[in-house]
């Protein structure tokens, strides 16, 4: 089967695959060389200015997003110190507030510590001094039940009826 036949009639040359044949190898380089001028033309007149145009546009869009978001975050930053300061401003307003509420309420339980001190104080003289008033009325009564004892004591003792004087005599002789 070293040659087939075609559809033509015809017999094919049988020198194996024909892009190898040496023969063909000078129209080959030529219409390749046709081909690849043909390719570069359309490539550099039409093909790279579009590409080189969408290529620019590319950029040119970047660029613009790049410059709105910058901005956009020079307002986000600008906004969020406007949002922070009045909130600062106000915490150190409710400090200030709390400090002097805080010294006001130390200063009114002071003052009421003092007033409430000098009331007890008051208080305890009155109470010591109604006490040295009972404990003389105390006394008195005590010294004159004992007087009164003692003048019992002797009547039923020895039978004689002594003076108040007597009696009162002997009580403080014997407290003291």
């Amino acid at each position: 089967m070293a040659a087939e036949q075609t559809t033509s009639g015809t017999q094919a040359p049988s020198g194996g695959f024909p892009p190898f044949d040496t023969d063909t190898f000078p129209s080959q380089i030529f219409w390749l060389v046709v081909t690849m001028a043909f390719l570069f033309v359309v490539l550099w007149r039409y093909a790279g200015p579009r590409i080189k145009g969408t290529l620019s546009e590319r950029r040119a869009l970047i660029t613009k997003e790049i410059e709105t978001a910058q901005e956009n975050r020079r307002k986000a930053e600008a906004a969020t110190v406007a949002y922070e300061t009045p909130l600062f401003e106000a915490r150190e307003r409710a400090r200030a507030i709390n400090n002097e509420y805080r010294e006001t309420a130390a200063a009114a339980v002071k003052q009421a510590e003092t007033e409430a001190d000098a009331k007890a104080e008051k208080a305890t003289a009155e109470a010591e001094g109604r006490l040295a008033k009972i404990r003389a009325e105390a006394r008195a009564h005590i010294a004159d039940a004992a007087k009164d004892a003692t003048i019992e004591i002797v009547s039923r003792l020895t039978g004689e009826r002594i003076s108040t004087e007597d009696a009162a005599a002997a009580v403080r002789a014997a407290q003291g």
